[in-house]
């Protein structure tokens, strides 16, 4: 539980610092991706556990591959 926890809080911050360089809020971030913004900002707190579907949906909405996306994350 404790290296999923990490995982999810590792995730979030990458997530958001994308976000933040491609100067998107939060909500329009969420709008591209077709989520509510309250479910993004889940994730990037690290509260959230995205599937696999969800990283992709947002790869696609910052114009980058999932792969791109998870970056460094690490377990």
């Amino acid at each position: 539980m404790v290296v999923q926890k990490k995982f999810q809080r590792q995730f979030g911050l990458r997530l958001r610092q994308l976000r933040e360089e491609r100067a998107l809020t939060q909500e329009r971030l969420a709008e591209l991706a077709d989520f509510d913004r309250t479910y993004l900002s889940g994730i990037e707190r690290g509260v959230r556990n995205p599937t696999l579907a969800v990283i992709g949906r947002l790869a696609k909405a910052l114009g980058i591959t999932p792969a791109e996306l998870l970056g460094e994350v690490a377990l």
